[in-house]
């Protein structure tokens, strides 16, 4: 096995926390990522990790090869990059994450004729409503909706989503059709949150008449996927907040029905996040064209409001 295949997997193990995680992400057995491990290990002649039954952590050694080992790939990389661009012929693994709304309705679609097109490139799709970190989860490019905290990403802007207010018919019949966002409010209407750590959705930024306002979100429904708040507003169970796009074939079919059009949601910023190396890669920067161009037509063409 090579040097540089023990490196990608030792940087694997790094980031993952785990030789069981690195093995499925690099698909390859436990056993060979531990032994991908271990003679590098040998190699190097010290202990990149402390092992026990239950925990795997990085030795002092570890991490400061680890920050090495992130250089040594950079510049494969960047060789590699170097010769696809002469060639046009991008190669090798894509690490690229996106929230579940968002990669389910956009981008898992589109994944299949990316590939034919490049059929050298491998797409790796994480998806998630968690906020993830490029850096430390080794990650080529996530597409985010709303405001990255991170200033030393950069950031390419897709399009600004519309969003809306929304309830089922049998919620509205049964507890009323609010007007305003005040109105949910005082008259303790049923919210349907999307919470995880970091999230913030438990204040809804509506416009009014004096300017944006946020209204204090309350309510016995919460999760983490976006998903499933979709679901829960279609049975009846409350109101939520989504984007139009990922709702647009329930609000055609009358299954849901915009609420409180009187104060509507601001729309939330779609882009994608990279690092500036990353954007040098000829994949990640075909990726990313060739996703921006559907996306913002899917957009237009069902989930726009203007």
């Amino acid at each position: 096995m090579s040097y540089l295949d023990n490196v990608r997997t030792f940087v694997r193990v790094y980031e993952l926390g785990s030789m069981s995680a690195a093995g499925r992400d690099l698909r390859i057995s436990p056993a060979v990522t531990s032994s991908r491990i271990s003679q590098l290990e040998e190699h190097l002649g010290v202990r990149l990790f402390q092992r026990t039954t239950r925990s795997l952590t990085p030795t002092e050694q570890g991490t400061s090869f680890y920050r090495g080992a992130t250089d040594i790939l950079a510049a494969v990389e960047s060789a590699e990059a170097q010769i696809a661009n002469i060639t046009d012929n991008p190669k090798g693994s894509l690490y690229v994450a996106a929230p579940l709304g968002v990669g389910r309705r956009l981008i898992a679609p589109q994944v299949p004729a990316f590939i034919k097109e490049y059929p050298e490139v491998s797409v790796r799709l994480r998806l998630t409503d968690r906020k993830v970190d490029l850096t430390t989860e080794g990650l080529d490019l996530a597409f985010f909706l709303g405001q990255p905290e991170d200033s030393n990403l950069r950031i390419r802007k897709i399009a600004d989503v519309d969003r809306i207010l929304c309830a089922a018919p049998a919620y509205i019949k049964q507890h009323g059709k609010p007007v305003s966002g005040a109105e949910i409010m005082s008259a303790g209407h049923e919210c349907l949150s999307l919470r995880f750590p970091g999230a913030t959705e438990f204040r809804w930024r509506l416009s009014t008449p004096d300017g944006p306002k946020r209204f204090r979100v309350s309510g016995r429904y919460e999760c983490d996927d976006g998903d499933v708040l979709t679901d829960w507003a279609l049975a009846g169970h409350g109101i939520a907040m989504k984007p139009v796009f990922e709702i647009a074939q329930h609000l055609r079919a009358g299954a849901l029905v915009p609420v409180a059009t009187d104060t509507p949601p601001e729309p939330i910023q779609m882009a994608c996040l990279f690092t500036h190396r990353r954007r040098q890669d000829p994949k990640t920067r075909l990726f990313m064209e060739f996703m921006i161009d559907r996306i913002s037509a899917t957009i237009r063409d069902t989930g726009s409001l203007r």
